[in-house]
C-alpha cells in the first residue's frame, strides 16, 4: 500500500506533466480528434446519442445465443430488453439512457408549444383557468374549464353549430404536439371537408385537460368535438398524441362517452395515417349519433 507521501508525490508529478503538456491525456499535441477519425468502433459507439434509435438497438447482453433474433425483437418494441446487467445492477449505459429518457419526459411536460408552430398552422391560443404550468399540474380541475375571457374569444373567432369542431391542446406533452400536429391536423381538416361536413375553426388550448372539450362543445354547439392532445410521456417516447372524440359532449358527462385514438407517434400510428383513420371514426360517430361505449352498441 502506498503511503500518503508517495500518493502526494505521484499527484504532484501528474499535475506537473499536465501543465507542461495539457493535451497529453487523450490526444497528441497539435491534433484534434473528431468522430470520423476514431478508428476503434467501440469509441464511435460511445459517442452516439444514448436516446437515438441506433444506440438503443444495440444489445448489451454479454452472452447471446441468437443475436440476430434478439436484434429483430428489439427492433419491434420500445420495451427495454437485451439490456444485460453488471452483477445485481443495471449497466452504466442502461442507467444513463433511462436518465436521458426521463429528462425528455420531464421536458415534454414542462415546455410550451412553440408559437411558430401554431402560427404556421393559423391557430389562435386560448387559456384554461390555470394561471401557469405548475397550477395545471397540481389542479387538474382548472385545466377542464375556461375563464369568461377565453370563452368570449372562442365565441368571437369560431363558427358555431358545426358538424365537427377540431382543436389541439398541449395536455401533458408539448413535445407530442410539436412532433405530430403539423402532419395530422391538415389531413383531418381536408378529409372532413372532402366528406361534405361543416368543420369549425381550429385553435389551440394551453394548459388543457381532455374534459375541456366538453365546455367547448357546449359553447359552440358542435355535433362532434375532437381534441388532439399530448399524452403523459413515458420512458419509451415523449411524442405520443391521442385524439379524444365525443358526440354532443356536455360538461360532467361520463368518460365512457369518449372515443379515443391513441399512440399517435413515429413508432406507433404515424400522424398522417392516424389523421385519415380519425376522419373515418368521426364519420361513423355522426352516422351512429353516438361515441365511446355507446358507439359499439
Amino acid at each position: 500500500m502506498l503511503s500518503q507521501s508517495q500518493i502526494e508525490a505521484i499527484a504532484q508529478a501528474v499535475l506537473q506533466e499536465l501543465k507542461q503538456n495539457p493535451s497529453s491525456g487523450h490526444e497528441t499535441a497539435g491534433t484534434s480528434m473528431v468522430p470520423d477519425e476514431i478508428g476503434d468502433p467501440s469509441e464511435k459507439e460511445s459517442m452516439l446519442d444514448l436516446t437515438s434509435p441506433e444506440a438503443k438497438a444495440t444489445p448489451l447482453l454479454d452472452h447471446v445465443e441468437d443475436r440476430e433474433g434478439l436484434e429483430r425483437m428489439m427492433g419491434r418494441t420500445t420495451a427495454r430488453i437485451g439490456v444485460g446487467n453488471c452483477g445485481p445492477r443495471l449497466k452504466t449505459k442502461t442507467m444513463l439512457t433511462l436518465r436521458a429518457d426521463h429528462a425528455a419526459a420531464r421536458d415534454a411536460v414542462f415546455m410550451d408549444v412553440s408559437p411558430a408552430l401554431l402560427d404556421s398552422l393559423g391557430l389562435f391560443t386560448v387559456d384554461t383557468a390555470c394561471a401557469d404550468k405548475n397550477q395545471f399540474l397540481t389542479r387538474p380541475d382548472l385545466g377542464r374549464i375556461f375563464p369568461e375571457e377565453s370563452l368570449d374569444m372562442i365565441r368571437s373567432r369560431c363558427e358555431k353549430n358545426v358538424d365537427v369542431q377540431i382543436y389541439a391542446s398541449d395536455g401533458l406533452s408539448s413535445t407530442a404536439v410539436e412532433a405530430n400536429l403539423a402532419n395530422i391536423l391538415p389531413v383531418i381538416m381536408d378529409g372532413l371537408k372532402a366528406g361534405g361536413l361543416k368543420v369549425g375553426t381550429p385553435f389551440f388550448v394551453r394548459n388543457g385537460r381532455v374534459a375541456a372539450m366538453d365546455q367547448i362543445s357546449e359553447t359552440l354547439n358542435a355535433t362532434v368535438t375532437c381534441v388532439l392532445l399530448g399524452e403523459r410521456p413515458g420512458l419509451a417516447t415523449a411524442e405520443s398524441m391521442s385524439a379524444y372524440i365525443a358526440y354532443k359532449a356536455t360538461m360532467g358527462m361520463p368518460e365512457a362517452r369518449r372515443t379515443v385514438v391513441s399512440n399517435i407517434h413515429s413508432k406507433g400510428i404515424p400522424a398522417v395515417e392516424a389523421g385519415a383513420y380519425i376522419v373515418d371514426v368521426i364519420g361513423k360517430i355522426l352516422e351512429a349519433k353516438a361515441s365511446g361505449v355507446e358507439l359499439k352498441k
